[in-house]
């Protein structure tokens, strides 16, 4: 133990982060201070003292595990009937008070809704005063749960209105291709390596799987930009183009695919990039999701089958900017122009190829890097 260990921990709130989630805190217990007193007509303990511990979490850390709307609920309501019973069966009131944290914390863990809150909830039932302990069970229903309640719903209003993802639950989207397999950016950095690495550390740490493997994935993408940052679109792109114009028929089209063994034509006029068709444009139809005819490929132009929308890359961009869009965007290949002239095509192998190559070099300072072959 080292004198700097007594010291604060740095964080990445920023000011205007810090800013919003105390205004959070005031709006949410004076909005349920005014529901409980003058919408309820609730007089007497209208608020009790842990809900500003609440607040703390629901409006300057929401996406903490323990800010979540069970732990908020469930761990409220069940610390505060251990409170009810411990005030009720054990007459000393440091034991009571002891007993009474010590079941809250039990109480929590078993319902998976651990509220560090609970803690004062239940302490509150026993050293509250003579008003809190003629409520007895009451004191559960109200005012725990209710404050619980109404903070709660302030606190998904004020989140909403922020654009935060509140409830954290963590849950990952569906890929794009509506399966259960996590992206491919998640796979080797999965939940199960993320479980083992928690198993194995025992204790509970204030963040949720999700957002661990997201921070994770993050900081793996700042060190491969860090690693190929050098590379440019113009050293792995393919600059020996076959494409497509507007006017020729489908048909041509398919048989240019065909015998190149390649998945999709640029499609350009002059040297601008004016679209992009592929296999899957010519086999099905974009509006029906149905086959296409064969004989509908010889009557229809590729201006009609066309994707004209295209999502593209400089030349000049580096090559990391477009690991996602290969990976978890589901791209297959990305045309690469100089302003709108189209100047070359990267595909998942052009990217495969490089970044294996990159791997193999030796990190900088360890030894001359493995000379980049140009295609």
């Amino acid at each position: 133990m080292q004198f700097r260990d007594f010291l604060p921990v740095s964080t990445n709130t920023g000011l205007k982060e810090s800013g919003l989630g105390a205004l959070g805190a005031f709006v949410g217990l004076l909005g349920t201070g005014v529901l409980c007193q003058w919408l309820l007509g609730i007089d007497a303990h209208w608020l009790i003292a842990p809900m500003g511990a609440s607040a703390v979490l629901l409006f300057a850390a929401p996406a903490s595990p323990l800010a979540q709307p069970w732990s908020i609920v469930v761990g409220n309501g069940v610390s505060a009937l251990m409170g009810v019973a411990s005030a009720a069966l054990v007459p000393d009131l440091a034991l009571a008070s002891a007993l009474a944290v010590m079941l809250a914390i039990a109480a929590m863990f078993l319902t998976r809704s651990l509220h560090p809150p609970g803690g004062a909830v239940a302490l509150t039932a026993v050293i509250g005063g003579e008003g809190i302990r003629q409520l007895g069970v009451g004191y559960v229903l109200l005012p725990v749960l209710i404050n619980s309640a109404l903070l709660l719903v302030l606190g998904l209003c004020y989140n909403r209105v922020l654009g935060r993802r509140y409830p954290n639950g963590g849950k990952t989207q569906p890929n794009r291709h509506q399966t259960a397999d996590p992206e491919p950016s998640a796979r080797l950095a999965g939940a199960a390596d993320i479980d083992f690495a928690l198993k194995q550390h025992g204790e509970l740490l204030d963040i949720s799987r999700q957002d661990l493997q997201a921070l994770l994935q993050e900081a793996q993408l700042h060190a491969l930009r860090e690693r190929v940052g050098t590379v440019l679109c113009r050293d792995v792109m393919s600059k020996d183009l076959v494409t497509a114009s507007p006017d020729e028929s489908a048909m041509a089209a398919w048989q240019l695919l065909s015998h190149h063994r390649i998945k999709a034509l640029p499609v350009v006029d002059g040297e601008l990039l004016v679209g992009i068709i592929t296999l899957h444009d010519l086999m099905i139809d974009r509006e029906s999701h149905q086959p296409r005819a064969l004989l509908a490929l010889e009557t229809q132009t590729v201006a009609d089958l066309m994707t004209r929308t295209v999502q593209t890359a400089r030349q000049d961009q580096p090559l990391h900017d477009l690991v996602g869009a290969f990976s978890d965007g589901g791209l297959h290949h990305m045309p690469v122009v100089d302003g709108e002239r189209l100047v070359g095509i990267l595909t998942q192998s052009d990217m495969v190829a490089a970044l294996f190559t990159l791997a193999l070099q030796p990190a900088q300072g360890q030894g001359a890097p493995i000379p980049f072959v140009e295609k």
